[in-house]
């Protein structure tokens, strides 16, 4: 069973995931997180960001790992730096190659194939894996969706005010809305969640809730009249 959770950036996608996956025991793969790598690679390796046929060039040759909650890039554990600025500044140079995109949906592909998994996004329900059996659109207002941005740069010793990273959530959002490729789109058959006033916890139990409900049906198989 394939379930995709996309959403805008902030709404605790890739936390609430990660969880929603051990709860079901389901394999977790965070799509966002193998792009920062990547970008986090351009950035280590001074590649020419301005030069988008050589960045996926460059790219092609990574050998991208996803280990549980780990993201290896030539089997060095990188995801310790995957959400910095400094790396959310420029992951968007790499998310919005075509060519970086193709690599990463087969990738994707690769990953789920004769798996249980869960995996989020924000094309994984419209594109990497239209047929999938549970689809689910994960938001909540920019403020709160700030507010948790807020709280992860400063535990990780950096210096912001609420009123930038609400400006830089907004432009996050109006840029992901209108990328060329891959831009956020709600899947027509995917069910919206809000997680506004809701805690982690209850976002968690709602979403397993969800998914365990669409199993069933599946397992169940179409009904046949007699």
């Amino acid at each position: 069973m394939i379930v995709t959770i996309d959403g805008p950036a902030g709404a605790g996608k890739s936390s609430v995931t990660r969880a929603v996956a051990e709860r079901l025991g389901f394999c977790f793969l965070d799509t966002g997180a193998m792009y920062r790598a990547v970008a986090f690679a351009a950035l280590r390796h001074q590649w020419p960001l301005d030069q988008p046929d050589e960045v996926a060039r460059r790219a092609r040759a990574l050998k991208i790992e996803v280990q549980g909650q780990r993201v290896l890039v030539d089997g060095d554990d990188v995801t310790p730096h995957l959400r910095t600025s400094q790396v959310s500044d420029h992951v968007y140079a790499i998310a919005d190659n075509p060519r970086i995109r193709e690599q990463m949906v087969e990738l994707q592909r690769a990953f789920a194939r004769g798996k249980n998994i869960v995996t989020e996004g924000r094309d994984q329900g419209t594109v990497v894996f239209p047929n999938a059996e549970c689809k689910i659109f994960l938001t909540a207002s920019p403020e709160e969706r700030a507010c948790r941005r807020l709280r992860e740069l400063v535990s990780a010793g950096e210096r912001v005010t609420f009123e930038d990273v609400l400006k830089a959530q907004r432009d996050r959002d109006h840029r992901d809305e209108t990328r060329p490729v891959g831009a956020l789109v709600k899947a027509p058959d995917a069910v919206v969640v809000s997680s506004d006033g809701m805690s982690r916890q209850e976002v968690i139990d709602r979403l397993v809730t969800l998914i365990e409900e669409r199993q069933s049906t599946s397992s169940r198989g179409p009904e046949v009249s007699a």
